[in-house]
């Protein structure tokens, strides 16, 4: 089978790593030569764009655009990944913020603001991952760095359980996030659930997943390289409006 250049809109599951989706598509596909454009947590489901053949010179390129997420978490416990992959312990409240006051505290982490990457992450120090330091007992300060949050969107909030949406540029946590909203209302802040609802102009209503690539043909999901390379560059630095 002969290789064919562009990119995939995966839907990644949850409970597997974005290498081990890769290596799944590669195996429906035979398209040996392919990545993927970002980690996406085995926690976290949703969009993974995947390059293949000569589109691989497009991965620095998708990782610049704006990624959407769907967040839901809780504020009353917290953990060390600052999601439920690991144990959560409680966090004492002495007041239950009001909707206003979470709306409010969620809309200050909007612009260019700097930000603590979670110690359990890929982040490299020194050559290895935090998340590797972290298991051999050693948990990482990792130093804040510049991110973009284009914009935030409070979904519903009914404590101890929030539910927001995020536009986000390169680089950006929503773990960290969580983490910061709580600290910021004096709560705690942890992640039950996320999904990436988009990166630039693909979609998760668009995405394909397994299933329907083992019934189909290549050329069906992997949308060619100038065509993938015009809607790219056309959505390069466009954030999605704001939801009502």
């Amino acid at each position: 089978m002969s290789t064919i250049d562009g990119v995939i809109n995966l839907s990644k599951p949850v409970g597997i790593t974005s290498a081990k989706a890769l290596y799944r598509v590669r195996s429906i596909s035979r398209m040996r030569k392919s990545g993927h454009t970002g980690t996406l947590d085995p926690a976290a489901d949703g969009v993974l764009v995947l390059c293949v053949g000569k589109a691989t010179k497009l991965v620095e390129k998708v990782m610049d655009l704006v990624k959407c997420y769907r967040a839901t978490g809780r504020l009353d416990v917290t953990s060390e990944s600052f999601d439920s992959d690991r144990p959560v312990t409680p966090v004492s409240v002495s007041a239950i913020p009001e909707h206003a006051q979470v709306a409010a505290a969620l809309t200050s982490f909007e612009g260019e603001i700097q930000q603590r990457p979670p110690a359990v992450s890929a982040l490299k120090i020194g050559g290895v991952p935090a998340y590797k330091l972290q298991r051999g007992g050693v948990l990482p300060a990792l130093p804040p760095r510049r991110v973009m949050v284009y914009w935030t969107h409070l979904v519903k909030f009914d404590w101890p359980y929030v539910e927001f949406e995020v536009a986000v540029g390169r680089g950006t946590y929503v773990r960290s996030l969580i983490r910061d909203l709580g600290e910021a209302l004096a709560c705690g802040g942890c992640l039950t659930a996320l999904t990436r609802t988009s990166i630039g102009p693909f979609h998760v209503a668009d995405a394909w997943d397994f299933e329907r690539m083992q019934t189909a043909q290549p050329s069906d999901y992997i949308l060619p390289l100038e065509e993938a390379r015009d809607l790219i560059e056309r959505s390069a630095g466009v954030a999605p409006p704001r939801p009502d």
